[in-house]
């Protein structure tokens, strides 16, 4: 089997050959990565690339495996986040390829419902934007309660409460029970924030967002809130893919490796 190397290193016909053809230094290692010496210590202390073998005096002996691990590991950081990164390929050594497969098309679901969300937040704004040229009366249907909305945003009912409480969404008080009850606008409030805070907005961003929304020019500037929030969307996707090859030769190595004894 033969993989074409992305990352600078000559391409290898196999693990074999890979793992047991030029032997690399830290220092090595650390100018194919793109990684400080130190940076790729530690990395191999976190488990994000296999333990390195020694040599009689000590020193620490690298493969292109290493320097591969290392270039998908910087993808993955820019994908999903350096603490999930470090865990999977930690991982790598002791599960299955398909459960590394599986834990790579999670991270592109992720990315995927998060693009949706922001999509959807952005629809909301162009609702809010024609509702200011073309304002009419509200009707019952338009309103939903606390349930409903929760239902439709995919979110618990004390979340609601919780945005309520931080300014984020105010709905009507409505009958003798003083039940709640959203109108449009607080719909469409909630969308939003269901959107940020999906894509990992804070409480205080996704406040001024809301409160941009009361601006003559607040629908504008959260639009392009939400349309960089896309744009690091689609980075990130590309991060990932860019990860792929690089994942593929290190669990493929991973998997017709013996453990590495412990150093």
């Amino acid at each position: 089997m033969t993989f074409k190397c992305l990352c600078g290193v000559q391409s290898m016909d196999g693990f074999e050959s890979g793992a047991r053809g030029v032997r690399l230094r830290t220092v090595d290692v650390a100018g194919q990565s793109g990684y400080s010496v130190q940076q790729v210590r530690d990395l191999e202390r976190l488990g994000v690339i296999p333990a390195a073998a020694r040599a009689d005096n000590g020193y620490r002996s690298y493969t292109a495996v290493h320097v591969r691990a290392l270039s998908a590991y910087r993808g993955l950081a820019g994908a999903m986040g350096p603490a999930d990164a470090r865990r999977l390929l930690a991982e790598l050594r002791t599960v299955t390829l398909t459960e590394v497969a599986s834990a790579v098309n999670e991270v592109h679901v992720r990315l995927a419902r998060e693009r949706h969300e922001a999509l959807r937040a952005l629809r909301a704004l162009e609702a809010i934007r024609a509702d200011k040229e073309i304002a009419g009366p509200e009707e019952e249907r338009d309103t939903m309660t606390i349930t409903e909305l929760s239902t439709a945003l995919g979110v618990r009912p004390s979340t609601l409460r919780f945005w309520e409480q931080e300014g984020l969404v105010t709905p009507d008080r409505v009958t003798s029970l003083r039940a709640r009850r959203y109108g449009l606008a607080a719909i469409r409030a909630a969308r939003i924030v269901a959107a940020l805070r999906g894509a990992g907005y804070g409480i205080p961003a996704v406040r001024e967002a809301v409160d941009c929304l009361h601006r003559p020019d607040g629908p504008a500037e959260t639009r392009r809130v939400l349309l960089r929030r896309l744009d690091r969307i689609a980075l990130r996707t590309v991060a990932l893919l860019r990860a792929g090859a690089d994942l593929a030769e290190v669990a493929t190595s991973a998997a017709a490796s013996p453990a590495a004894p412990d150093a």
